[in-house]
Formats: structure tokens, C-alpha cells, sequence
């Protein structure tokens, strides 16, 4: 179903709704907030966000093809197997802050310098990602996938439970912990005591 984008909404806030029965609108929403939404499932396709804010919303499997991300800043979101790959790479960028992200997908992104703070990325994917100049603060990466990631630049310092193949990966001038160490070697099968 295709739906055309009928309105610009500006200013607005929305607060306690739940978007899985009734769909929010197809628009452009430019400087609004969604604070405790409900949109798992929801099919968010075509809409553009522009300077907005989702505050402990739920957008775990919602539909996001080529929905358009601008400025847009997520915080104590859920957002659990969101495949933000489906987006509209157009002017896409996004912060996440104390994010549940598990098994969400940014496949052949362009995410330089995003921001990342204290989430949950387990079994995220990251395949192909220009993650270049990003900084991933106190973000649990068990499990998540970088093949062919660019991560030059990168902050990693405070990130854990990753495991980054240093022969896959864009790597160059990235910043890491020593307790980070062996996420880049475990690949080999180096035993660190």
C-alpha cells in the first residue's frame, strides 16, 4: 500500500498513543516529539521525521521503508529487530541514547560520526557500514556483526563485549581500550589471561 505524504506537521507532541491499530498519518514531522509512543509493528514507510525526538517509545519491527531520519534522536527507545537499513539513506542521521537495540539491522549505512550512548546492540548488524568517526559509549556489542565495516576514527574505548576482525574491518586510527583487546583478537584464537 502506498501511501502519498499529505501534510507537514510541525511543533506538535505525542504523547502516550499507540500506533499499532491506527497508523500514524504518512507526513513530514518537523521539530516534534513522541514521548512514550507505541509503534511496534507499525508501518512508519514514506513518513520524514525532521528534528524530532522519540523518548521511551516502542518502534521494535516497525516498517521503515524509505522513511526519512533527519536529525532525529532516540533515547530510552525500544527498537528491537528495526532495520534501519530499509530507511531512506537521504540526509539520514540519528543519536541513540539508552536504547534497547537488539538484532536491528544498519546494513550498508552511512553513519559517520553518530553517536551512540549507553545501548544495547546485541546481534546488531553493521555489515558494510560506514561507521567512520562514530562513537560507541558503554554500548554492549555481543554478538553484533561488522564485516567490512568502516570504523576508522571510531570510539570503542567504553564499548564491550565486541568482537571486530582487524582483517575485515576499516580499522585505521579507531580508538579502543586495552580491556577491548581481545575483541580485535579473538578472531585469531589467542587465549589472554
Amino acid at each position: 500500500m502506498n501511501r502519498i505524504i499529505s501534510e507537514l506537521v510541525e511543533n506538535r507532541v505525542f504523547e502516550g498513543l499507540a500506533f499499532t491499530e491506527n497508523m500514524l498519518e504518512k507526513a513530514i514531522y518537523e521539530d516534534c516529539s513522541f514521548i512514550r509512543c507505541n509503534f511496534n509493528a507499525s508501518d512508519l514507510s514514506g513518513s520524514i521525521f525532521r528534528n524530532c525526538r522519540f523518548v521511551n517509545c516502542d518502534l521494535s519491527l516497525a516498517k521503515l521503508r524509505d522513511t526519512g531520519f533527519q536529525e532525529v534522536h532516540f533515547s530510552g527507545c525500544k527498537l528491537l529487530g528495526t532495520v534501519f537499513s530499509d530507511c531512506s539513506k537521504l540526509l539520514f542521521e540519528a543519536g541513540f541514547e539508552h536504547c534497547m537495540m537488539k538484532l536491528s539491522s544498519f546494513q550498508k549505512m552511512k553513519l559517520r560520526n553518530t553517536v551512540i550512548l549507553k545501548c544495547d546492540l546485541r546481534e546488531a548488524d553493521f555489515s558494510e557500514t560506514d561507521l567512520s568517526c562514530s562513537t560507541f559509549a558503554e554500548c554492549d556489542l555481543l554478538l553484533a556483526i561488522f564485516h567490512h565495516t568502516n570504523l576508522e576514527g571510531a570510539d570503542l574505548r567504553t564499548a564491550f563485549n565486541f568482537s571486530i576482525s582487524p582483517e575485515n574491518n576499516r580499522l585505521r586510527k579507531a580508538r579502543f581500550s586495552a580491556d577491548g583487546l581481545p575483541g580485535l583478537l579473538d578472531s585469531y584464537g589467542i587465549v589472554i589471561d
